[in-house]
């Protein structure tokens, strides 16, 4: 939500607390005449006087927003976790894809079930041969978030509409995959990379109870090599919402023990939309 600072003053102390309320931006022309009052409230990301530098919160906000949506399966004591795995595999091994019949179906059920802006649509519908799939799931589109929703909620015809999508994203990722592994110049030294999200209580709570034990992320998940970044963008704004634990994955990859791996993973970095 952006409000004046005038009619924030009055306004947000009595709907702050409402759960759908995520983010507050004040766009006012004093930033110390609010600063007082916007402070006090913790669902208030800042005070601005320009809208450039909202514009630029927003996006951090929405994409934090698309990765508290990732599904988390903790494996011993949750039975969507096989039924994740045996869906991957029946989605990944159909091979018969009609990329412009698959495109129309997938715009005709975006108009008619979700409420998206026409023109993201219409960009899909037109250009989508134009960019690589990893530039469309790092999009500020509709593509990222509709699959994650889909796979959290276990939203089959979601699933089945994204279907294409899904493989072709995988294949991007598997041949980037292999270039690396066939790149002689490519460290072979272990690394690490970082994920800040938000968790809800109960997946929190399900997570200490597998203290020790395996987790599986049920999508394709974004990481980034600055522990910063993914601490101070992600998951320290996580923990603001009451209702959620701010989290910071560390993941240790090793090149070596990833080659006899099914698991496949790649450095996006020069061909996403944010590159």
């Amino acid at each position: 939500m952006i409000v004046s600072g005038s009619l924030g003053r009055h306004l947000i102390p009595k709907i702050y607390a409402l759960p759908q309320m995520d983010s507050i931006y004040v766009f006012c022309q004093n930033r110390s005449v609010h600063q007082q009052w916007a402070t006090t409230i913790s669902k208030v990301k800042g005070i601005y006087t320009q809208i450039e530098p909202i514009s630029k919160s927003l996006q951090i906000d929405r994409e934090r927003c698309d990765q508290a949506m990732i599904s988390i399966s903790f494996c011993g004591i949750d039975p969507s976790f096989m039924y994740m795995q045996l869906l991957k595999e029946a989605i990944l091994e159909i091979d018969d894809d009609d990329d412009t019949k698959c495109t129309k179906e997938l715009v005709d059920y975006c108009r008619i079930h979700d409420d998206i802006p026409e023109d993201e649509i219409i960009k899909i519908e037109r250009k989508y041969h134009r960019y690589s799939p990893i530039w469309w799931y790092t999009a500020p589109y509709f593509i990222n978030s509709m699959l994650n929703r889909g796979l959290r909620l276990l939203d089959v015809n979601i699933i089945l509409k994204m279907g294409f999508f899904i493989r072709h994203l995988h294949r991007n990722i598997e041949e980037l995959h292999c270039e690396r592994q066939l790149a002689t110049t490519t460290t072979t030294n272990p690394f690490q990379v970082f994920r800040g999200q938000g968790l809800s209580m109960q997946d929190f709570e399900k997570m200490k109870q597998t203290k020790g034990g395996l987790m599986s992320f049920n999508n394709f998940l974004l990481t980034n090599r600055n522990r910063k970044i993914s601490l101070e963008q992600y998951a320290r704004p996580a923990a603001v919402n009451p209702d959620s634990v701010g989290i910071l994955f560390v993941m240790t990859i090793d090149p070596i023990l990833c080659t006899t791996s099914s698991t496949t993973f790649a450095d996006i970095k020069n061909i996403s939309y944010n590159k």
